[in-house]
C-alpha cells in the first residue's frame, strides 16, 4: 500500500486558513479535527467550517469526530460532502448502524481508538469500516508527544485485515514526524496524519519529506 498523508489543519494558523489549504494542496487530504469541549477537552469547529473546507480545497475531505453523540452528528458531515467521516468507537452506542448510513450517504467510514482502546475490540466488525484510526497520543490537542505503545496495536489490526483480506486503510493520528512515521509504517499503517511536523515548517517540503520515507520504509 502506498503511503497517504493527510495534513491536519488543526495545526495551521487559523487567521490564514485559506492560505494553509493551498499550501498543502501536495497531500492526499485534509484531516479536520472536529471537537466539541465534551468527548474531549477542546474545542474546535462544527459543521459551517467544515463546509467552507470543503468549497475551498479540490482534497478530500476526512472528519475526524472527536463529538459525543455521533451516531447523530456524523449523518450531517457525510451529507455536506466529507469523503471519509471517522467517529470514536468509543463515542458510539450504535457503531455499525452509523457505519451503514454513512455508506448509504456515499461517505467512506472510519472508527477511531483512543490509545488505551485494544485492537480486539474492533476486530468481530472490522468489515464494516474502511479505516481504522488508531490514536497515537490522547485525542484532543495537537503537538503531542508520539506514544508508542500503540506500534504493537496497529500490527494486531493489519494482521486482522489480512487474516480477513480486507482492503482496510489504517490511519495513525498524533504525533507523526520523520522519526515516527517509519515506526508506523513498518507496524502496518498505510495513512497518516501530521499536523505540527507539516505546518511549523514548509509544509510542501515537510510532505515530501514524508513521502519519500514512505516510498524507503513502507512494507504493506
Amino acid at each position: 500500500m502506498s503511503l497517504k498523508i493527510y495534513p491536519s489543519v488543526l495545526n495551521c494558523d487559523q487567521m490564514h486558513f485559506a492560505k494553509a489549504l493551498q499550501d498543502i494542496k501536495s497531500a492526499d487530504g485534509v484531516h479536520l479535527d472536529i471537537m466539541d469541549n465534551h468527548f474531549v477537552p477542546n474545542l474546535t469547529w462544527g459543521l459551517p467550517t467544515a463546509t467552507a473546507v470543503l468549497n475551498s480545497t479540490r482534497l478530500p475531505v476526512d472528519a475526524h469526530l472527536m463529538i459525543e453523540n455521533p451516531d447523530r452528528w456524523s449523518l450531517e458531515y457525510a451529507k455536506a460532502g466529507c469523503a471519509i467521516v471517522c467517529f470514536h468507537l468509543e463515542a458510539s452506542r450504535a457503531p455499525i448502524r452509523t457505519a451503514d448510513v454513512l455508506h448509504s450517504l456515499g461517505a467512506k467510514v472510519g472508527i477511531a481508538l483512543n490509545p488505551a482502546t485494544p485492537a480486539s475490540a474492533i476486530k468481530d466488525i472490522l468489515g464494516r469500516f474502511d479505516q481504522v484510526t488508531v490514536m497515537s497520543v490522547e485525542p484532543g490537542f495537537g503537538g503531542q508527544k508520539f506514544i508508542p505503545e500503540v506500534l504493537p496495536k496497529i500490527r494486531q489490526l493489519r494482521a486482522y485485515a489480512e487474516d480477513a483480506r480486507l482492503p482496510l486503510d489504517i490511519e495513525v493520528d498524533g504525533g507523526i514526524n520523520d522519526d515516527t512515521l517509519p515506526l508506523v509504517l513498518q507496524a502496518g499503517a498505510n495513512v497518516v496524519v501530521a499536523g505540527s511536523y507539516v505546518f511549523k515548517r514548509n509544509p510542501e517540503q515537510a510532505i515530501a519529506t514524508l513521502r519519500t520515507i514512505g516510498a524507503t520504509d513502507h512494507t504493506h
